[in-house]
């Protein structure tokens, strides 16, 4: 093999578990990025699966969507990683399901429907933070370049891994002194959760 990421296998890294689980859903990239010994994953983590009838394959009762991650070959957790959650209240069962995976001095981003759209803050889970931040008709992609400053066409020339690199790349430097919300607190304050479909056509 020519290049170090022929050999990277999800086998190896933080994702295993997840992976295993079948939580790893709707993949745009699952697979060796353009960093040596890096994994990459663009899709979903399922946190709460349907009761299953027979063989049929159900989705998710809910999910972290429209993940952006890497971990690194041989490593036992998560550097960073971003997501979309419907409602505040996923956040806890995010948590648990990302148990043992995360690290306190990693970089996590939760996108979320149901706060407040200037709403931008920090929330600790046990030992892991979080910061939180609104996201409204909008994806996790276009609001993670957006809060990192990093202009399209920097990145356009970029494959989908090579992409993914570059954004987590400057994501695990963000650091920005949001306040400190205890997870309650926020809770108190979310608001109802957006139908998805209101507005669609049928």
């Amino acid at each position: 093999m020519t290049t170090m990421e022929k050999t990277v296998a999800i086998e190896a890294t933080a994702l295993a578990r997840l992976d295993a689980e079948g939580r790893l859903l709707n993949a745009v990239l699952k697979g060796p990025t353009t960093k040596p010994g890096r994994f990459g994953f663009r899709g979903d983590i399922a946190l709460k699966f349907q009761a299953q009838v027979a063989d049929e394959k159900r989705p998710p009762d809910f999910s972290v969507e429209q993940v952006l991650t890497v971990v690194q070959d041989g490593e036992s957790t998560i550097p960073v990683l971003a997501g979309y959650i419907h409602s505040l209240a996923y956040l806890e069962t995010a948590a648990e399901v990302l148990s043992g995976l995360l690290r306190p001095d990693g970089s996590y981003f939760m996108f979320c429907n149901n706060i407040d759209l200037l709403a931008k803050y920090r929330i600790k889970i046990g030992d892991i933070t979080f910061y939180v931040l609104p996201c409204d008709e909008s994806t996790v992609w276009k609001e993670m370049l957006d809060l990192l400053s990093i202009d399209k066409n920097d990145i356009k020339k970029l494959d989908t891994a090579g992409k993914l690199d570059y954004v987590l790349d400057a994501a695990k430097s963000f650091s920005e002194p949001y306040d400190l919300v205890a997870y309650a607190d926020a809770l108190a304050k979310m608001e109802p959760v957006k139908n998805r479909n209101e507005n669609r056509p049928v």
